[in-house]
């Protein structure tokens, strides 16, 4: 057996242990933000990206595929648009420097609108308004990944991660709210962390099939004032198919993509995943997926475009994620290489 796959085993047996231990542990991570998914066509299809190159995005889902990057430059920006007003902007570039491996950044930035600040006062009606404020967390990393041989590569990603709340005013612990002299004072609650994603891939250069294994936010543990907490740390396997290879020729005018990919987060039980891509002429994509074991998640829809400008191929796409009782979730990806 080859050292590559021997690699990937191992890999996948050790995350497979690892998510096992976790995953009994619910409710116990903070930094969610760093879970909500980046660029239109993997969450098009499902929320897949795992096993699926997908240029300088994939830096998102598995550094890994970053090593299997055509272009020599590559970049892209995302917008997604959420729910209750929270949207969040992202976006992701990559170079090739030949032989050596790839290299690419990172960068997240939430966006949660304005909330109006209180705080408790010892008289009726007991808090009073103290303006405006503006939580954010942005997350800004860079990745390296190598392919090592036309079927193996792996990446690691490390990211900066940083949480802003408020500044808002607290009080002792022990202090009584009907206390005319009710001792109060602001206090700054930011952290920041470092965390890191670890990926491989392998291609077995049969009719599509690929496997991909990703170990996602590993970091240290953050504390807000007694209680302290991870980063959502999650293990991701996926694999891809290429069905129509089975009984037709391979056709660059045609090409249908089923993906499967199972999470396996800290505070949740595991996540399944489903989708399907099909291409026409390299040129439109049509993408459908489902999501198993979410509230209010579950089937996704994207389009895809590929347009050149010139020498400079162009890629937009757009994917739909209803959100149940929150409505629906729009996600725009618009790309460029060289």
């Amino acid at each position: 057996m080859k050292m590559h796959v021997i690699v990937v085993l191992l890999l996948a047996l050790g995350v497979a242990a690892t998510s096992d231990a976790q995953i009994v542990k619910k409710a116990q991570v903070g930094f969610r933000f760093l879970e909500n998914p980046i660029s239109a066509d993997a969450i098009g299809r499902g929320g897949i990206g795992v096993a699926v190159p997908m240029g300088s995005n994939g830096v998102f889902w598995n550094p890994a595929l970053l090593g299997w990057m055509s272009a020599t430059v590559e970049g892209s920006l995302h917008h997604t648009q959420g729910i209750a007003d929270i949207n969040y902007n992202a976006a992701s570039g990559a170079v090739r420097f030949g032989d050596f491996g790839v290299v690419g950044v990172s960068l997240l930035m939430m966006d949660y609108g304005k909330f109006r600040g209180t705080r408790v006062a010892p008289f009726d009606p007991w808090y009073v308004e103290t303006g405006t404020f503006t939580p954010f967390a942005y997350s800004l990393g860079l990745a390296f990944s190598q392919r090592v041989s036309e079927r193996f590569s792996y990446g690691v990603h490390v990211k900066l991660v940083d949480q802003y709340l408020g500044r808002p005013f607290v009080a002792p612990p022990g202090a009584s709210i009907t206390d005319p002299n009710l001792p109060i004072r602001r206090k700054k609650y930011e952290h920041w962390e470092l965390a890191a994603d670890v990926g491989a891939l392998y291609d077995f250069h049969y009719n599509g099939i690929r496997f991909g294994a990703c170990l996602q936010n590993i970091s240290r543990e953050v504390k807000y004032e007694e209680y302290s907490f991870p980063l959502p740390f999650a293990v991701s396997f996926g694999a891809t198919i290429e069905p129509l290879l089975f009984f037709l020729e391979p056709d660059a005018n045609q090409v249908f993509i089923l993906s499967f990919e199972s999470r396996h987060p800290r505070d949740y039980r595991e996540k399944l995943k489903f989708g399907g891509e099909f291409w026409y002429m390299q040129l439109v994509a049509l993408r459908l997926g489902y999501m198993s074991h979410y509230d209010e998640q579950g089937f996704t829809a994207g389009l895809g475009i590929h347009h050149n400008l010139g020498d400079v191929p162009l890629t937009f796409d757009y994917a739909y994620q209803p959100f149940g009782v929150f409505g629906a979730v729009h996600h725009f990806t618009i790309g460029a290489s060289y």
